[in-house]
């Protein structure tokens, strides 16, 4: 848990100077006048605890630990912030939810304010001000935190993954360019894979990576979990062949996808044992800040996820909404908090540090310096706006949210493609655990 402290931001306040952003006193005084402006006032002895999914980019946690310094010199309020794994924010939430205690606000991912409806504290004012200040929401970023008409939580960033692979073990594959369709994707890494320089893809209980993926196939093939009404309809001759589509994927990839997290593929490839995978610019950014990886550097590129037989994107990329509980003590200093970290003067600053791994929600941000700082950032601009909601074409709630939580759909494609089940077992055992949601 961290303390931050006015004297810390005026210290650490240099890493950003070079870009023109504030830093330092300029922070400060940009917070201590918007905290006079605002439309909410914290209250008096405010004291928030704050979790939040865990770091993997250095940068960004400097110009996030200089807002929350700037928030906390600027209102007085007490900020203590801690980090968990993307696996861990949601049962630390739940716990928090079900014991009325222990945190103001929980930032995680996917659908975290749709798990708990009736504990958040309504933030329609806050959407509201931002949203007209700010060009407004993208859709699937908006979606994802409103029940109804009221905002559950914000959608603070969307988590950009796309693919990121060697330019070289594509040449030698002979692939001039990233395959825009399923068929060639199949066959690039079939090609990869015969020279030795594999691609490889989570199927393990990976809530970003494996979850992301595994939708894309399943959607691509305009299969879902539930249609527009909530019907369960895993079970249809469209999931079977985006199952057999993804065995054979499978069996190109890397050993050991069946056990991964959300670090797996980030370390196998900056080891140089894989070639290609879906990710977050985290594996780019490592590697341009590690001087034995120039070459690796050098050859990494990135392009958009290909588009399967719908005919249309079907990414899903990872939100990452923050919410506050309604048994807050302090819910206009949750507010205030939430509202000052979207602010221009510390959003694009954050955005910049986190040197594209996150994508902006809203619109007004689409023009931010990240963007344009170096071309292979410029893909991971499109997230939000490519995304699709985590349901798919379904409801957007709390049965959503559930399902992402719980792998259903990473857990059917992983039972096929390691042979624990047939396709019948592995989309009946989803249809089972979805009814079990849904009823």
């Amino acid at each position: 848990m961290q303390d931050f402290t006015r004297r810390s931001l005026l210290q650490g306040g240099t890493a950003l100077a070079a870009t023109g952003m504030l830093t330092g006193p300029a922070l400060f005084d940009f917070a201590r006048a918007w905290a006079q402006s605002a439309p909410w006032k914290a209250e008096p002895g405010a004291k928030l605890t704050v979790m939040r999914w865990k770091r993997f980019v250095p940068a960004e946690d400097d110009a996030f630990n200089q807002m929350v310094a700037a928030f906390k010199a600027a209102t007085g309020t007490e900020m203590n912030v801690f980090s968990e794994s993307f696996e861990d924010v949601q049962p630390k939430a739940s716990v928090a939810a079900n014991t009325g205690s222990g945190l103001d606000l929980a930032w995680g991912l996917h659908t975290l304010p749709q798990l708990f409806p009736t504990k958040v504290l309504k933030m329609n004012d806050v959407a509201d001000y931002l949203g007209k200040k700010y060009g407004g929401w993208t859709d699937a970023a908006a979606k994802t935190c409103k029940l109804g008409d009221d905002w559950l939580g914000i959608p603070v960033a969307t988590n950009g993954g796309y693919m990121t692979y060697r330019k070289s073990a594509l040449d030698k594959a002979g692939f001039k360019e990233f395959p825009k369709d399923f068929p060639g994707f199949l066959e690039m890494c079939k090609a990869l894979k015969a020279n030795n320089t594999p691609a490889g893809f989570a199927l393990g209980h990976a809530s970003g990576d494996g979850n992301s993926w595994l939708h894309w196939v399943l959607w691509g093939h305009g299969a879902y979990t539930v249609d527009q009404n909530d019907k369960i309809i895993i079970n249809s001759p469209e999931t079977a062949k985006a199952l057999e589509y993804c065995k054979a994927l499978y069996e190109s990839f890397i050993p050991g996808t069946a056990s991964w997290n959300d670090s797996s593929n980030n370390k196998a490839y900056l080891a140089g044992e894989l070639y290609c995978t879906a990710n977050g610019i985290s594996i780019y950014v490592a590697a341009k800040t590690d001087a034995t990886k120039k070459e690796l550097t050098e050859d990494t590129y990135h392009a958009l996820w290909p588009v399967g037989p719908v005919g249309k994107p079907t990414e899903l990329q990872l939100a990452l909404p923050i919410l506050a509980f309604n048994f807050t003590k302090y819910p206009n200093a949750s507010k205030a908090f939430v509202a000052f970290m979207l602010e221009k003067e510390n959003y694009e600053k954050w955005l910049d540090g986190a040197q594209g791994y996150l994508t902006q929600t809203l619109n007004a941000y689409e023009s931010a310096p990240i963007w344009t700082a170096d071309p292979k950032n410029a893909v991971f601009s499109q997230a939000s706006k490519r995304t699709l909601p985590a349901a798919g074409i379904g409801t957007v709630g709390e049965k959503a949210a559930t399902a992402i939580a719980d792998f259903i759909v990473v857990d059917m494609f992983a039972n096929y493609c390691t042979g624990a089940k047939d396709a019948k077992g592995a989309m009946a055992e989803a249809e089972r655990q979805l009814k079990r949601i849904y009823r």
